[in-house]
This record gives C-alpha cells, structure tokens and sequence, in this order.
C-alpha cells in the first residue's frame, strides 16, 4: 500500500467541547528577540477569544527579551530534543498505532531525502514532535498553525499525520525562498496557509504551479500603530541628519551597503549619525568595515534593544533604512516589520526594490527604494532626504496613513483569527 493511500485514513481532528478555538503555535525558536511578529500575533489572538498554547521546537538564549515574551515563559512548552517522557510518549504511540506513526516517519524521510538540512532536521525532531502530538491532544487543541514554512511546518504536519488535529502556516521570506523541499505535501496537507507578500504567492507559483494561489492567502504581518505613535520630526537645525537601521546583523539585511553609502555621505560633506539595532553573526565584520571606513564616530552598533526602546529610537531618527539584499543563498527579505514601525512613527523610510518591499513602500510616496546592493544610490537617496525636511515630513504622514490602511497589526490577527476558525475561507 502507498503512503499516500494510509494518509487518507489517518486520524480525523477533535472536536472542540468548550466551542471555543486553541490552538497551538510552533515557531522555530522562543523568546526570540526579531520575531515580535510571531509574539504580538498570539497576544493579539487571545484578545480576541483565540485560546493559544505555544510550542517552540526550540529555546532561545536570548541576550535581550521582550517584556511580553518574558510574562509568556511559564506557559511555554518547552521540549529537550529526548527525555524520558519523550521516549514514554514514542512508545505509547507505537503502542496504540503503529501502523500511523511509522506512515508518517516514512513520508517525512521520504519527503526530506534530497536535503541534508530537512533531513537532518526531521530526524531531530521527529520524536519531540510525537510527545507535542500527545501535549496537544491532552489540551485539547483544535488547530496548529505554525510560524516559518520549514520545520516548524514539518513539526505540524507530522501532528497532524498523528493526531488528524488540522493545521495551517504562515511563510515569510527565506523559509520559502532558498528550500521547498516538501513545501507542497504540506501545502496540500494544510488547511490553509499564509504567506506576508503577494510576492511570496507569485515567488511560489513559479516554483511549484498555480494551484498554489487556491490555498494561499496574504496577509500582512503588520505592526501596532499605538506602540509605535506618529511623532512629528524634530527640527535639525545645528544637529547631524540621523539614520537608524533596525535588524537582525544577518546578509541578507545589507548592513555593509549602508556602512559603504555612510563613507560616501561623509565624503561628500554630509553631517550624519547612524544607528544600528540588532545583533547577529555578522557583527564583528561590521565593526571592522566601521573601523578601517574611519566611521567610528558616525555608525554606532547599539545591539538588541527592547520594543520600547527601539520605538524611543525611530522617535529620535530623521530617517529609517534598510537595504535588503538578495542573499548568496537566494535568501530575501518579505516585508520588514522594521519598515511599517518606522511608518507608523512618521519616518521616512529608505530600502531596497526587493522582494515585497515594494507593496510597503511606494517609491517617492512614503519613502525612496533604490536598487539592492546599490551604495551609491542608497547614498543619493538619503543625501536628498537630509537636504528636504518638508520631503521627509510629508513622507512621514503617508507612511503612517499606509500602515493605518493596510498594515495594523490588529486586523492582521483579527483576519487570522476568522480564517482559523472557518477554515481559512476568509479572505
């Protein structure tokens, strides 16, 4: 018998006794600093009546957490990769269906065998994934959605395999764009699925057929407007043009295209300050490209800050950039978050004509896009915005109005939370 012919007759979900909607997030990693969207996406789930039980496939060793993710902890299901009670729950499973649990390893093995990375991972995973199976079900969840399109996804879809309990997923950016593998068993497996971009949809489409477009439905991550206030810019007079850039110190974010438009800004005369929030891997090489651009005293690491103090700082900023990259692993960005905060402050923005950007940002609207990997014209773009305060101010007030239309966090979650609960009809 195929695999695909015991999919049909693998378990079907629970019923909700209470009526009301649980459902369990699986994400990557938790409390994981740049994902704010995962976090206040679930909190603004339980505002409107979304019972959420949070399961990472892994814990962070966070350096700087959100107050939010912090008072989540204690109801954080945190799962080593064995224990005793993982192997108690592989073996109770065993035990009651072998024949459904050993399918589902099959198709994962089966699935994931043309990736090393997939593969690996699956293997490392899989027994975790049998004891959430037997969590969620003794809590009574009656949806998954998972946050990344690559192991958590998988995470779910094994559950699913297990239990019948019905899932769905959001896909972001790199998670779609470098590897696909098994992307379209789970798609077809999901209830539904998100994705933060139609850039993603058609990115998609392309790579694995228009039936895609059926199943797939965008939604904009978005951001909160009340946490991240208009404020009117400051007046300038006497003081450098400051710039701040908010992300993650990774490749695909640019941040040596910035530090390299930094050098031509301060050859050109150009009194600036820049700002960089973030942490990664790439941190030391950055502070030696700073160091041997002579920029010490104009480009400042500042590392992970806090939401509050990120939103104090776009406050302070006459400008916010980001010059996104296409990685060399064909990485990319979806839409940044870091963009719609500084809109929803009243900043104008600076980025890339990359990816979804550019259904954020309307090139000389509420920003200037220039093209990616481009110092040059990076530099071009924000010499013009330190040259034109009016330019700025009147960028700053569409960008705010952009994120009232399109991107509140609040009717992104409010949109989920009706797709969650019928089945992702919504549109």
């Amino acid at each position: 018998m195929r695999i695909q012919d015991v999919i049909a007759e693998l378990p079907s979900a629970p019923q909700s006794t209470s009526g009301r909607l649980r459902v369990a997030y699986v994400m990557s990693r938790f409390p994981k600093i740049t994902e704010t969207f995962i976090l206040y996406e679930l909190l603004e789930l339980e505002r409107s009546d979304v019972s959420v039980e949070i399961f990472p496939l892994l814990r962070e060793k966070a350096t700087v957490v959100h107050p939010e993710a912090q008072r989540l902890m204690p109801r954080v299901r945190f799962l080593p990769m064995l224990s005793r009670d993982i192997l108690g729950a592989a073996l109770r499973r065993l035990r009651h269906d072998p024949w459904c649990m050993l399918c589902a390893l099959a198709e994962v093995l089966w699935g994931t065998r043309g990736s090393a990375n997939f593969l690996f991972g699956a293997l490392g995973i899989f027994l975790k994934t049998v004891k959430m199976a037997e969590d969620m079900e003794r809590l009574g969840v009656t949806h998954i959605h998972a946050h990344f399109a690559s192991h958590p996804t998988l995470a779910a879809l094994i559950v699913h395999r297990l239990t019948g309990i019905p899932f769905s997923f959001t896909a972001h950016g790199s998670d779609i764009h470098i590897d696909q593998t098994m992307f379209e068993a789970k798609l077809r497996a999901a209830r539904f699925a998100v994705t933060v971009c139609r850039y993603n949809v058609d990115f998609l489409a392309e790579h694995c057929g228009d039936w895609v477009c059926d199943k797939l439905r965008v939604v904009h991550t978005g951001t909160d407007p009340d946490s991240f206030p208009y404020a009117p810019p400051a007046e300038r007079a006497g003081r450098p043009f400051t710039i701040l850039c908010v992300g993650a110190l990774r490749e695909v974010k640019g941040h040596h295209v910035l530090i390299e438009a930094c050098a031509l800004l301060r050859a050109r005369g150009v009194d600036l300050q820049c700002r960089l929030i973030g942490e990664g891997e790439l941190q030391r090489t950055l502070e030696q490209q700073i160091h041997e651009a002579g920029l010490w005293e104009r480009v400042h690491l500042l590392g992970a800050r806090p939401r509050a103090e990120v939103a104090a700082e776009m406050r302070a900023a006459d400008a916010v950039l980001l010059p996104s990259i296409l990685g060399r692993r064909g990485d990319r960005e979806g839409i940044p978050v870091a963009l719609m905060e500084a809109m929803a402050t009243g900043r104008p923005v600076v980025s890339s004509r990359q990816s979804g950007i550019p259904e954020l940002v309307e090139d000389g609207v509420e920003g200037l896009l220039c093209p990616p990997g481009d110092p040059v014209a990076l530099a071009d773009a924000l010499e013009r915005l330190a040259g034109d305060a009016e330019l700025c101010r009147r960028m700053g007030v569409a960008g705010r109005e952009t994120i009232l239309r399109g991107f509140d966090m609040r009717v992104s979650a409010r949109t989920l939370a009706l797709m969650l609960n019928d089945g992702g009809r919504s549109r």
